[in-house]
């Protein structure tokens, strides 16, 4: 099981969120959300700039959302131009029917009582 998560989520700060929604056939979920956590583990959270990586699996099978923080634009996209990880997109995107990334900063924080 992997380390909780250190997410950060604060209207405050200028960390960058992308999120990824992958549409996979049900058989596929399992094997794209290992590669995801094996990619991380391996190579994405070493790179500079990271933060953390939280993987979200759709109870019909048919979505996985990859939400991973980067402390700034620029962190990310040099995360975008690292061979290593150019190659583990690649080998992301072969599993999944469509792949969705989007980068996304924090308009709002509600939490309950």
């Amino acid at each position: 099981m992997a380390p909780q998560s250190s997410a950060q989520i604060d209207v405050n700060d200028n960390i960058v969120t992308m999120i990824n929604i992958y549409e996979v056939d049900p058989d596929k979920q399992e094997d794209l959300m290992r590669l995801l956590a094996e990619g991380t583990e391996k190579s994405m959270r070493h790179l500079p700039g990271f933060i953390s990586v939280n993987i979200h699996r759709s109870f019909d099978g048919k979505r996985v959302a990859n939400y991973a923080q980067w402390a700034s634009k620029e962190a990310f996209d040099n995360m975008l131009r690292n061979p290593e990880a150019q190659a583990q997109m690649k080998q992301f995107g072969a599993i999944a029917k469509s792949v969705s990334p989007a980068l996304y900063q924090v308009a709002s924080v509600h939490a309950g009582e």
